[in-house]
């Protein structure tokens, strides 16, 4: 059941379509995308020594590269570690440690930030646009290696409230599941000709390249290797059928922008990976039509919880159709989601509690963490930590986040790990991290701390701080300044409180 194989059929069926474009230029047939995935998928066994079961990590933006990797490693039998290229250097280095990864795909312009092999463990880095790369497209074709099911093809980092990334163990059965899912449930309707990866292939977008190969669609990388609001327009204009995943903080972008391009050609809008105002919505349904397609996911369960089709956004016509577009839709095929409470016992419609899940998309378990796993899958449910209602015709709204997690731009930022990095500032001497609302990135990172008495408190001097020890995107965007923080009785702070607290004083920020 190697997913490989897929790459091997789009080879032979639809060998003369486009697979690959830069921009407005296509590169490569599929024909010859499947043979350089096979002749990667030699190199990597032969030339780089890996064996079946090796971990291979890959830390790129958005590249013509990222598509032959994945198919070659699991064409080989290996497992891919597709990392976030925007971490901290420390963060690579926790990341390709715990993985065991063998060998670290990157490009000269991250190769600067990417700790040395001693530091991690990698026993060699291969940058995609090096003589090393073009000799390894020179090797001898191999045969996609035999995989079951159950096998690891996928560790998808993703961090927790402890602070550490845990892996998502996600197999060849998971992600075949997972991109089932997408013809049933997210974009019905086939086939299409073209997904442009305008968000960051190490996540979602790189999830559905799957079912894109599957159908023989054209991947489309922007040359700014990212997301621009008019070179997206421009790539709309030109190619057909356009499909492409967006956080919804992409989408209010694109409403934003002054443009007047004809979107004819755009087919569908995915969203996920944040909150989307209904008002947000409701202004990209008139600009964009009825083109926009939503699910819930998380690492655990990629891309597969619950969605909501075009079609249900395009049904103004139903007496609840704006309390649909405020919840996430409905299970997935592959998927059984339920509501328990914190005993564990269902709960019927309408009442709040634990969202659930369970089917052949839910992750194998958490690599390398036995304790992380007992916690998260109990009986084969995947217990996410979100909380939930569904209403009687079974649509879901998500009431809250049990781990506190916040979203900004589509991206999961956990409070632990910021915590972890401001209280080793001298400065600090508690600190309680919270999410508060924001209109264009979905959610902001708010620091509360208490600081050190013997040290005057210099925002300057933590914010140079943080930027030296995490990704620029999680560093706190306001600091605010307690004498204490609001505990209960055992101690726990009390970030409901803080919340409460945070959304009187917003105003004045």
């Amino acid at each position: 059941m190697n997913i490989a194989n897929h790459m091997v059929r789009a080879g032979l069926a639809y060998g003369d379509l486009s697979a690959i474009a830069q921009g407005k230029k296509s590169l490569f047939s599929y024909r010859a995308l499947a043979e350089r995935v096979a002749r990667l998928s030699g190199a990597l066994l032969v030339e780089l020594g890996c064996c079946k079961g090796d971990r291979v990590a890959i830390i790129l933006d958005n590249c013509v590269e990222y598509i032959e990797l994945l198919y070659a490693c699991w064409h080989a039998g290996l497992i891919v570690v597709p990392i976030n290229a925007k971490l901290h250097r420390k963060e690579f280095t926790y990341i390709l440690k715990n993985s065991g990864a063998k060998i670290c795909f990157t490009s000269t312009k991250l190769a600067h930030i990417i700790p040395g092999l001693d530091e991690c463990g990698v026993k060699q880095f291969v940058e995609v646009k090096s003589e090393l790369y073009a000799q390894l497209l020179l090797n001898i074709p191999q045969q996609p290696a035999f995989c079951e099911p159950k096998d690891p093809a996928w560790i998808f980092y993703t961090s927790g409230t402890t602070g550490r990334p845990k892996g998502a163990v996600l197999t060849h059965r998971n992600l075949m599941a997972m991109s089932q899912c997408y013809f049933s449930d997210v974009d019905r309707e086939a086939p299409w000709r073209t997904i442009v990866h305008a968000a960051p292939m190490s996540h979602a977008s790189g999830l559905y390249i799957l079912a894109h190969v599957i159908q023989g669609s054209c991947h489309v990388i922007p040359n700014s290797s990212g997301f621009d609001p008019a070179e997206v327009y421009q790539l709309i204009e030109h190619w057909p059928e356009v499909v492409f995943f967006a956080a919804p903080t992409m989408v209010k972008r694109l409403v934003e922008y002054p443009s007047d391009t004809d979107v004819s050609n755009l087919k569908t809008i995915i969203y996920g990976g944040g909150p989307m105002y209904v008002d947000d919505l409701l202004v990209g349904l008139k600009r964009f039509g009825p083109k926009f397609s939503q699910l819930y996911g998380q690492a655990e369960s990629p891309m597969t919880i619950t969605a909501m089709s075009r079609q249900v956004h395009a049904d103004n016509t139903h007496p609840r159709w704006l309390q649909r577009l405020e919840s996430v839709g409905i299970p997935q095929t592959a998927v059984e989601v339920k509501i328990v409470s914190e005993n564990g016992t269902y709960l019927p419609v309408g009442q709040v509690g634990e969202i659930i899940v369970y089917g052949d998309t839910v992750m194998k378990g958490y690599w390398r963490d036995r304790v992380a796993t007992a916690e998260a899958l109990k009986d084969g449910w995947l217990y996410t930590g979100d909380y939930g209602v569904f209403d009687s015709d079974g649509f879901l709204t998500l009431k809250g986040r049990s781990k506190d997690v916040i979203i900004s731009g589509g991206t999961n930022i956990y409070p632990r790990e910021v915590e972890e990095v401001l209280v080793g500032h001298p400065s600090v001497s508690e600190v309680s991290v919270i999410g508060r609302l924001d209109r264009e990135w979905g959610e902001s990172v708010v620091a509360y701390i208490v600081p050190t008495e013997s040290k005057t408190f210099d925002a300057k001097a933590l914010e140079a701080y943080c930027l030296d020890n995490m990704a620029r995107f999680k560093r706190p965007r306001y600091y605010r300044l307690l004498p204490s923080l609001p505990k209960n009785n055992y101690g726990k702070v009390l970030k409901t409180t803080l919340r409460d607290l945070d959304l009187s004083g917003s105003k004045s920020d």
